[in-house]
């Protein structure tokens, strides 16, 4: 692709690193900054640059947060004794789309996935075996992509939970095997969080 300008090459090279972003794409988002106002441009580089500097991660679930707990955590009208288990960020927020799920998150930050090489003490899983000890949680809900590694993660949690005094659930498989959570329509995702099974059951069946 060539370009009559530098800096229009320079904005679509940093455009086309983000996901799903290719050059063509890239040069559309350019146009429309340069096309706009300057003083859009400078309040969209002023949120970003804002974002990058000041976002947190929530020091109690993993999500990420203005503030060192975030407004979930924070919110005493949420149900402290269920906690969703989730892989990222993304899925809080679909799950939270629903309006079907009033208890609490844990962020893993991820799954267990030998082939890429991530292992169980890169996740968040110390620290949700403390919380399950810590904050008489009675429900973990394991709302993880249903993968072959989210499978691993899920079964690997609950061999760590054995003999623990809390119940272990999965959501209802109307989000198809091998798909991805975030990608799952609102009322699917919601149908399968207020459907979940037990996991010992689910694993019976």
């Amino acid at each position: 692709m060539k370009f009559s300008s530098k800096l229009i090459e320079d904005a679509v090279d940093v455009f086309a690193q983000l996901p799903s972003i290719g050059k063509k794409s890239a040069l559309r988002l350019v146009l429309h900054m340069v096309n706009r106002d300057v003083t859009f441009t400078k309040e969209f580089a002023e949120a970003l640059q804002n974002l990058r500097e000041n976002i947190k991660e929530c020091q109690h679930c993993f999500s990420l947060s203005d503030e060192s707990i975030c407004n979930i955590c924070k919110d005493p009208h949420r149900l402290k004794n269920v906690v969703c288990v989730v892989e990222s960020i993304r899925d809080v927020m679909a799950i939270e789309d629903t309006g079907q799920f009033s208890g609490k998150y844990h962020v893993l930050g991820g799954v267990i996935s030998p082939l890429e090489g991530v292992g169980p003490d890169q996740l968040t899983v110390d620290e949700l075996i403390s919380r399950v000890e810590q904050e008489g949680i009675e429900e973990l809900i394991m709302a993880i992509s249903p993968t072959i590694d989210g499978e691993t993660t899920i079964y690997y949690l609950s061999k760590k939970l054995e003999g623990k005094d809390v119940r272990i659930s999965t959501i209802a498989r109307g989000i198809s095997f091998g798909g991805e959570l975030e990608y799952a329509d609102g009322l699917t995702l919601g149908k399968s969080i207020s459907s979940r099974l037990p996991y010992q059951t689910n694993q019976e069946r």
